[in-house]
C-alpha cells in the first residue's frame, strides 16, 4: 500500500529543488523530515511539507507512524514557464523566464528484515 501527496505550481525552479530531493530519496520519512528541517534554505520547506503531507495521509488512512514509512518515489517535474521581457542594453528587450515546478512523493511502509 502506497500513500502519495502532490504539490503543483511551486514558484521555484525545478533545477533548484532537485538537489534536495536527491538527498532524501529512498530514506526513512522521519530522517528525511529531520534533515530537511535542519537545512537553513527556504527551498527545502515545500519539500518537507510535501513529505509530511504524505505521512499524514498514511496516518489518517491506516494509522501508520512517520517512523514506519519510507520514501519510495519523489520527483520534481517542470511546470509552466512564464516568459516576460525586461529592458536590455541599447534599447533592446531581454526575455526572462519564470519557471514553476510540480512535486510528487510516494511513501510506503518499511518492510523489516528478520535476522
Amino acid at each position: 500500500m502506497q500513500f502519495s501527496a502532490k504539490n503543483k505550481f511551486l514558484s521555484i525552479s525545478p533545477f533548484k529543488l532537485r538537489p534536495f530531493v536527491d538527498v532524501v530519496r529512498g530514506k526513512n520519512v522521519e530522517q528525511a523530515v529531520r534533515w530537511l528541517s535542519t537545512v537553513k534554505i527556504k527551498r527545502s520547506i515545500p519539500i518537507r511539507k510535501l513529505i509530511e503531507s504524505a505521512a499524514a495521509n498514511a496516518k489518517d488512512l491506516h494509522n501508520l507512524a512517520m517512523s514506519d514509512l519510507k520514501i519510495v518515489d519523489i520527483r520534481i517535474d517542470g511546470g509552466p514557464t512564464y516568459t516576460y521581457y525586461k529592458p536590455g542594453a541599447m534599447g533592446r528587450s531581454n526575455p526572462q523566464r519564470r519557471r514553476f515546478s510540480h512535486a510528487s512523493v510516494i511513501v510506503e511502509p518499511c518492510t523489516k528484515k528478520k535476522d
